[in-house]
């Protein structure tokens, strides 16, 4: 009984470490999908049925992806399930910190897969995290499967939010 157990844990380790590494299908250099996603204001602000982060910030929660990319700033859209993702919590944490410093340049938008599928469906994303970084023209500039560090995507937001870059 146990073997079997162990064995059925290595499987679903596996796939599951499979899903992460999975290539989303929308590339670098692609103009965004524009679809509707739900908002804090969509669930009458309760928090639970919007994501399942433990710690979550209405700042990431204020626009659907649609209304977002009509504002003509840089994105961060984060795909990340924290309910059942250690690594998806730890990087909206890390996002939270980004949040604070470029929060009047960049709009950061959090999708979990329970709430918000059809945005995990729009980008063909599989497993999480993901986050995507999308320039104030819809093109996503960047993507980046797993875990990232703060220093990592603090780079790709100075280089989307820089005054040569036209997106600021």
């Amino acid at each position: 009984m146990i073997a079997v157990r162990l064995v059925f844990v290595l499987i679903v380790t596996t796939m599951s470490l499979a899903a992460c590494m999975s290539d989303g299908s929308v590339s670098v250099g692609e103009q965004s999908p524009v679809i509707k996603t739900k908002t804090l204001a969509d669930v009458d602000g309760d928090f639970s049925r919007i994501t399942t982060y433990r710690y979550p910030d209405k700042r990431m929660y204020r626009y659907s992806l649609d209304e977002a990319l009509a504002m003509k700033k840089p994105i961060v859209l984060e795909f990340a399930t924290p309910g059942h993702c250690t690594v998806c919590d730890k990087q909206l944490q890390m996002i939270k910190g980004l949040l604070a410093k470029y929060e009047d340049k960049v709009l950061f938008l959090h999708m979990d897969q329970y709430q918000n599928p059809e945005a995990f469906i729009a980008f063909g994303v599989i497993g999480d995290p993901w986050t995507y970084v999308i320039d104030a023209n819809r093109v996503v500039e960047f993507k980046q499967p797993g875990r990232m560090l703060y220093g990592e995507l603090d780079a790709q937001l100075k280089r989307v939010t820089a005054p040569e870059s036209g997106n600021s």
